[in-house]
């Protein structure tokens, strides 16, 4: 049995369609070793910065940075900021598409003193809602794509 032209142009063209909606299309995958080693790096950089009263994960990406830099900054105080800013498109799927920002949980204060730490900034809206929120913590992220870089960059 052939197979129908238009139903197939259709696919491409809705698999160009979905290409051309992700800016990113370079898939990079970051090691464990990897991981670590970033890390460590960023807790050099942040030891110079001073003491920390504690620091404050941004979830879910920013747990497992969070915990190999408080492991190397010695830093036992450790809470979280739950925020939502990613749905998936269809049940089981990837989270691929950046939505309104939904808070799960907050921490008290002004983040004077304290360390916030992300895995990765995509466009930078999350870094700047939770910087709303903490003006006076030091925002630090693994990694930061191209956009995320320039929204995030500054203060803290």
């Amino acid at each position: 049995m052939p197979s129908d032209p238009k139903a197939t142009d259709e696919r491409a063209q809705h698999a160009a369609t979905a290409a051309d909606a992700n800016p990113y299309k370079d898939e990079i995958v970051i090691s464990w070793p990897e991981l670590h080693r970033d890390a460590r790096y960023l807790s050099h950089v942040l030891h110079d910065l001073g003491e920390w009263k504690g620091i404050i994960a941004i979830t879910r990406g920013g747990l497992v940075p969070a915990a190999l830099v408080a492991r190397e900054l010695d830093v036992r105080l450790i809470d979280t900021v739950c925020v939502v800013s990613y749905g998936s498109g269809e049940a089981g799927g990837a989270e691929t598409r950046q939505g309104e920002l939904r808070w799960l949980k907050t921490v008290e204060g002004d983040g004077d003193g304290w360390l916030l730490i992300d895995d990765l900034v995509d466009t930078g809206r999350t870094a700047k809602a939770v910087r709303e929120l903490l003006p006076k913590a030091h925002f630090a992220a693994l990694y930061a794509k191209p956009l995320g870089a320039t929204q995030s960059c500054g203060g803290g």
